[in-house]
């Protein structure tokens, strides 16, 4: 019997570079995981590749602990790119029906996604993602599936997800340097969503927030199929930020005050407590005072999302609410506080069809790369927009 393929995701964030191997069974519901690790970020700002060379030694430090520790050696990897500077815009294409008999082919789809496709961009900004919203045929529309359906005139609407080329090439070679083919390149809140989301939340409307340590990504989905995202430059690390700066301490004592006092809606005594410092100090705080700092800037994410929920009429209009994700979804009463400010149903999200996983929520962006590569189309996919740029390389030369 054939062993079971298994699957690499690599989520490089801010805060942590992780990776997680996992392999299904054809008669089984469920993907094992087969071992994770995790890294300290360095060279990474904002969700975004800075010094290449630093984080792809860190990348082949996860390789080598995954070698050593469970004797398993990774040559390909699906990989998440994150950062404000990824971008969606709506986009329409247009094309006639090419066969005899007036049924639309496989090949008449592809035509009229790559005619969505012709958008204005600048030439450092490339196309991650294009996601049909809808197809028409001869006017009438709200069609999914298309293939095969009879008419002359086929259109479709789609949301073109984007990214400016030199960060995605900091990526890549980040990654080819610590010897890892990319089988394919998906935004993170997408990776996330695709771990932490049902079909039916999809078709009622909801939305995803997965809160890392340098940025928070927003996803949101509505009959189905994604209709907005956001990426905003604030994150957990903020919130470390600013107790070590009102606190007059450092980040890690900050982040250690965080997590074992802090919380985003204070309910506690009142009473003081203290933390010992290396050099044997004590440092005396109010977890009430810590609470507050945490309270006022996860309440920032939280306006900053109800700025794009409003931009497209979903303001409170998500019935199946929002979902939370992410290491800074573990601040606790943060459900509590989303609900008081976005007036929705929320919930901590946690990954769908993943046996013996550890710490969930914040390897869900890893869980959602390893399903992006049980899809089956992401390695042809993502060769093919290589070859595509090849080709467009070489048609300069040709007279």
């Amino acid at each position: 019997m054939a062993k079971p393929q298994i699957i690499a995701g690599l989520d490089i964030g801010t805060g942590n570079i992780k990776i997680l191997l996992a392999a299904k069974k054809k008669e089984e519901q469920k993907f094992e995981v087969v071992c994770q690790a995790q890294e300290p970020s360095f060279g990474i700002r904002r969700g975004v590749v800075i010094d290449v060379e630093k984080v792809a030694r860190l990348i082949q430090l996860l390789l080598n602990k995954i070698r050593v520790e469970n004797n398993r050696k990774i040559n390909s990897v699906y990989v998440n790119i994150g950062g404000s500077h990824i971008f969606c815009n709506g986009s329409e294409g247009v094309v006639a029906v090419s066969r005899a008999d007036r049924r639309v082919s496989g090949e008449d789809v592809d035509r009229v996604l790559q005619a969505a496709q012709t958008i204005s961009l600048s030439s450092n900004e490339e196309i991650l993602e294009v996601i049909p919203k809808e197809f028409i045929i001869d006017g009438k529309g709200g069609i999914k599936e298309v293939e095969g359906l009879q008419g002359g005139r086929l259109e479709t609407k789609v949301l073109v997800v984007g990214c400016f080329s030199p960060y995605k090439n900091n990526l890549t070679q980040a990654v080819s340097g610590a010897d890892l083919e990319i089988l394919d390149i998906l935004p993170s809140v997408l990776a996330s969503s695709n771990a932490v989301l049902s079909q039916k939340q999809k078709e009622l409307g909801v939305a995803v927030l997965d809160i890392g340590a340098g940025t928070s990504d927003l996803a949101v989905f509505e009959e189905g199929n994604l209709i907005h995202l956001a990426v905003f430059p604030i994150g957990s690390a903020n919130i470390t930020n600013d107790i070590a700066i009102v606190l007059k301490t450092d980040v890690d004592i900050a982040e250690l005050i965080k997590i074992k006092s802090g919380s985003c809606v204070f309910k506690g005594n009142g009473k003081k407590e203290k933390v010992e410092l290396e050099d044997g100090e004590i440092l005396t705080f109010s977890p009430k005072l810590v609470s507050g700092i945490i309270e006022a800037r996860v309440s920032d994410i939280f306006g900053e999302v109800n700025k794009e929920l409003k931009k497209i009429g979903k303001q409170g209009k998500l019935p199946a609410g929002l979902v939370l994700v992410g290491g800074g979804a573990n601040l606790p009463r943060i459900v509590e506080l989303a609900k008081k400010e976005l007036k929705l149903p929320s919930r901590i999200g946690k990954p769908i069809g993943f046996s013996n996983l550890e710490d969930g929520l914040s390897f869900a962006a890893a869980c959602g790369l390893v399903l992006r590569g049980a899809e089956g189309s992401g390695s042809r996919k993502f060769q093919g927009k290589v070859m595509d740029k090849i080709k467009k390389m070489f048609q300069v030369f040709i007279p």
